[in-house]
């Protein structure tokens, strides 16, 4: 059975987005990382929208591939996993990951993958960054972030060949 804790909200002009298989791969991404049980936002914008918000959140005036806000208190996360919210609650939020249909297109045209398989990678490093992985903190967490990326897109993608973020 399909769980509903995962929101996508298609803003770009793309008829094509597989929101199932989206949903199916966000859903095992949040399980293997024990947070099946809290409500993620997938957005997919495009270059336009994306530039606005990379503007306003991070003072950089260009787009982007991907945007992760969390909205977990940093100092929650080690506990958060696995807490299942109560029967009169709502799951708790995990946060919204942002996405640009425009720049993935080009970026797995440039890597010769397929659209999808970009989606897969840039869903995964933006969960990564939701649940408190943080490549721009150091080698070694970069290096951890990245060894879960890896491990998450052979749970998500059948190419063995596919690399990570």
């Amino acid at each position: 059975m399909e769980k509903k804790n995962i929101q996508i909200l298609i803003q770009a002009n793309q008829t094509k987005i597989p929101k199932d298989s989206i949903s199916q791969k966000a859903n095992k991404i949040l399980s293997a990382l024990a947070y099946e049980d809290h409500e993620l936002s997938i957005v997919i914008t495009d270059n336009e929208e994306i530039k606005k918000m990379n503007r306003i959140y991070r003072n950089m005036d260009r787009p982007t591939n991907v945007l992760a806000f969390p909205m977990l208190d940093p100092e929650d996360i080690p506990s958060a996993p696995g807490t299942a919210a109560g029967e009169n609650h709502a799951p708790p939020l995990l946060g919204d990951i942002v996405i640009s249909m425009e720049t993935a297109a080009k970026e797995a045209e440039t890597a010769s993958i397929s659209l999808d398989e970009r989606i897969s990678q840039l869903m995964v490093h933006g969960i990564l960054h939701l649940v408190g992985y943080d490549h721009e903190q150091g080698e070694d967490k970069a290096r951890h972030m990245e060894e879960k990326s890896l491990e998450l897109i052979r749970l998500i993608e059948p190419n063995p060949d596919l690399e990570i973020f």
